[in-house]
């Protein structure tokens, strides 16, 4: 993992993708259609956001979700409170649960952050009983995570050295055939990828800027590794490519990749 991916603050990760998160994980969670009443894994569950999503649509039975990080952990018990939900910190390589205990494991925005994603998928499937559904989704990092890549097309603009840590170029997983094929290798059947597209309208400039100045993930990371000076080039350069709306709204849009097979 890059010096820049840092994710330690939920307070700081929501406004910066957690929000656009919870409109994927509602689209995500209809397509891959879990029967009601079913115990659910969520690995890498952060802020919470995909559990708070299954709690609220999905009728589930249980909700375990599994975090490497302690401070988003603790800010997911604190923020959904719910009985049927417990959060435990763990690695997503090697899942502190017992084998074939759950209906459905699924995970958002994390695959890519995996130093061996096949791990993570392997783990998965342990977890999960027969017919049990396996999915994940992850950014278009290369085409239409449009925040992202207003940001990084100007930082590397203006520091063409910079594109070492674009996501795109350093997480080829996220896009459909890789996906497909990784969840493929891993002996996962009825595998099937979709496009999940969302509107992401940030209401003014400060609204799109702020949470990149937050440190959590690689974008806000690299700005805020900057000097003063340097940030602020690289503000009014991102300022001046926006496409702006008359009344101030920026109005952009996330793609999400998403994947999900069966156990047999």
């Amino acid at each position: 993992m890059n010096k820049t991916d840092n994710w330690a603050s939920g307070d700081l990760y929501e406004p910066y993708v957690g929000r656009w998160s919870r409109l994927v994980a509602k689209e995500f969670l209809k397509w891959i259609d879990v029967p009601t009443r079913s115990h659910w894994l969520d690995v890498g569950c952060g802020t919470g956001a995909l559990s708070h999503a299954i709690l609220d649509t999905c009728d589930p039975q249980t909700v375990k979700g599994i975090d490497r990080s302690d401070d988003f952990v603790a800010y997911a018990r604190n923020k959904v409170n719910d009985p049927r939900a417990t959060f435990e910190v763990g690695d997503a390589q090697s899942l502190p649960v017992d084998s074939e205990l759950y209906d459905s494991a699924i995970s958002g925005l994390v695959l890519n952050f995996v130093p061996q994603p096949e791990k993570m998928i392997s783990e998965m499937i342990r977890a999960v009983k027969e017919e049990g559904v396996v999915a994940v989704y992850v950014w278009d990092y290369a085409d239409k995570m449009q925040l992202m890549r207003y940001f990084w097309d100007a930082a590397i603009a203006l520091d063409p050295a910079v594109a070492d840590l674009d996501e795109s170029p350093r997480f080829p997983v996220c896009n459909p055939d890789a996906l497909r094929e990784l969840f493929q290798k891993a002996g996962l059947n009825q595998v099937e990828t979709r496009a999940i597209d969302v509107d992401t309208h940030f209401k003014d400039f400060d609204d799109y800027w702020n949470p990149f100045l937050g440190g959590q993930g690689p974008a806000p990371g690299y700005a805020m590794s900057l000097s003063e000076e340097k940030r602020t080039q690289l503000r009014e350069r991102i300022r001046a490519g926006l496409p702006f709306a008359s009344d101030g709204l920026i109005p952009l849009m996330a793609r999400a990749w998403a994947v999900r097979g069966m156990k047999e």
